[in-house]
């Protein structure tokens, strides 16, 4: 099982992937942790982006795909993956594409967790009076910004892979077992 979860932030990708990878044996692959342990082991890619990252810049798509692409060698994604944070944009998504196809293999599915920004933004506020705001990003304003950006930049991936007839979408305005149910629906019909 090859995929991609999306979803604005605060939807429930993260929970919903850790029971993904516990129940289907596969590996959740997050961008930032590639690129960090990219660069920890002084990959030829990883230097690259080392060098960019101490510079200043964001790390470019061909640095990142060439980071997933090694990624996807590795043996333990041989029945599989799940990305996460990645692609991010239209963009990304063809290079990725395109890397696939380079490699005879492509995704099977695109789960897309759906919610209203009002209540992700009602659900951040109610996790601050619960806890008082531990995390640093814990704050209505910091989501609004992370929200604009996922609709200006991440949201259009959702036409893109509808159009390959990849997309399924799930209501992740349900409870967290009810979402895992549906996602199971979705993945064990793909299989």
């Amino acid at each position: 099982m090859r995929m991609i979860l999306l979803g604005p932030p605060g939807a429930g990708k993260g929970t919903q992937a850790a029971r993904i990878v516990e129940n289907f044996g596969i590996p959740q692959l997050s961008t930032g942790d590639m690129l960090r342990a990219a660069v920890a082991a002084a990959t030829p890619v990883g230097l690259k982006a080392k060098d960019v990252m101490e510079r200043g810049e964001l790390v470019s798509d061909d640095i990142v795909v060439a980071i997933v692409s090694d990624r996807i060698d590795e043996a333990d994604c041989a029945n599989g993956f799940i990305l996460d944070g990645f692609p991010r944009t239209v963009a990304q998504a063809g290079a990725l594409d395109e890397m696939l196809k380079e490699k005879g293999i492509g995704l099977d599915v695109v789960v897309e967790l759906t919610v209203d920004d009002g209540i992700l933004i009602a659900r951040i506020e109610n996790r601050i009076k619960e806890t008082g705001g531990a995390r640093a990003d814990d704050n209505a304003e910091t989501l609004k910004k992370r929200l604009d950006v996922y609709h200006a930049q991440t949201a259009p991936l959702i036409d893109y892979y509808r159009n390959t007839g990849l997309l399924k979408s799930v209501d992740g305005m349900q409870t967290i077992e009810e979402v895992a149910a549906s996602v199971d629906g979705v993945l064990k019909a793909g299989t």
